[in-house]
């Protein structure tokens, strides 16, 4: 089954999926906007991979798309999830991707396209568009998870996705459900970025570091314990397992975001660590300190983040 595939979100991530996508022979349209549709319509997608290799990708691009597609990967930043929205004409794929950071946006989805269309899933990657049209992809693997909530109006659209997505080179499981596929990833990305956000040090020296390595370890047994309320199946070991076995360089998206002067996707990820805890009555003292400690060094450096205050804190 070949499927007419659409990214929303030309970054780090969308950019990637899209461009291994097109080299490998998918159909596949970038949705961005009107700026950058044009860029990648001039001149395409230029990848360097540790995982693919470096190749030129002729990804067609719009700013606006019109046509109804098999599959829609939503691959945006968090807060610019509803404005990157206004760039899909209305009518529904059969399936929606989000590879989103976070968990709160699949509501936002669901409202938007249907529960029955929208699968919860994750990718875990490290890459980064450093200006429209290139992207660096720098971690040793590209893994999608896809929770086995997707309702029956997905199949057979699900698998096929799956297929093609392995066929360009990346790691596609199925199955898992959807509170640990969430969840599993949040443990993580939550500890890693607000470490290394912190610290301004990639993971190698927080895990070395005796104050860093306390705080990478408590923040990812708060999340932990979140998770489980949240109807997760998680151990915390086996989360502080996969951030030991990362590569010592290894930083994070928000981390990069803070530096260039971006606006972070803080909220996102603490944010939505420490709400779920306050829905459960569970406080997770060392996650709001980093989240805290980010806000400090963004406001510092003149960040959105520190300008307009973090909007994450639990009530």
């Amino acid at each position: 089954m070949s499927l007419r595939i659409a990214v929303l979100g030309p970054g780090g991530v969308g950019g990637f999926v899209a461009g291994a996508l097109s080299h490998a022979g998918s159909d596949v349209t970038l949705i961005a906007r009107p700026q950058t549709a044009a860029a990648i319509a001039a001149g395409g997608l230029h990848v360097t991979s540790t995982l693919l290799g470096e190749f030129d990708a002729r990804v067609p691009a719009v700013d606006t798309m019109a046509a109804t597609v098999d599959c829609l990967i939503v691959a945006t930043k968090a807060a610019g999830l509803d404005d990157a929205l206004q760039r899909v004409a209305p009518g529904a794929p059969a399936l929606v991707i989000p590879l989103l950071n976070g968990v709160e946006h699949l509501e936002t989805l669901r409202a938007r396209f249907g529960s029955e269309r929208v699968a919860a899933a994750v990718i875990r990657v490290e890459s980064d568009r450093p200006r429209p049209g290139v992207i660096v992809q720098s971690s040793p693997g590209a893994r999608i998870d896809i929770a086995d909530s997707r309702p029956p109006a997905t199949e057979p659209v699900a698998p096929a996705l799956a297929a093609e997505l392995r066929a360009a080179g990346l790691d596609v499981r199925l199955g898992a459900p959807e509170p640990d596929v969430m969840w599993s990833k949040l443990a993580r990305l939550c500890a890693l970025a607000l470490t290394t956000t912190a610290s301004d040090r990639p993971i190698g020296f927080v895990r070395t570091d005796p104050r860093w390595r306390s705080a990478l370890t408590n923040a990812v047994t708060e999340t932990v314990a979140v998770a489980i309320a949240e109807g997760g199946r998680l151990d915390a070991a086996d989360t502080i397992a996969e951030l030991d076995a990362a590569h010592p360089e290894l930083g994070s998206s928000m981390q990069r975001d803070l530096r260039g002067g971006r606006a972070s996707e803080l909220d996102a990820i603490a944010g939505a660590v420490l709400r779920a805890g306050a829905r459960h009555e569970l406080r997770c003292p060392t996650v709001q300190w980093l989240a805290e400690r980010v806000t400090r060094r963004a406001a510092r450096r003149g960040n959105r983040d520190g300008a307009a205050g973090w909007v994450g804190r639990p009530v």
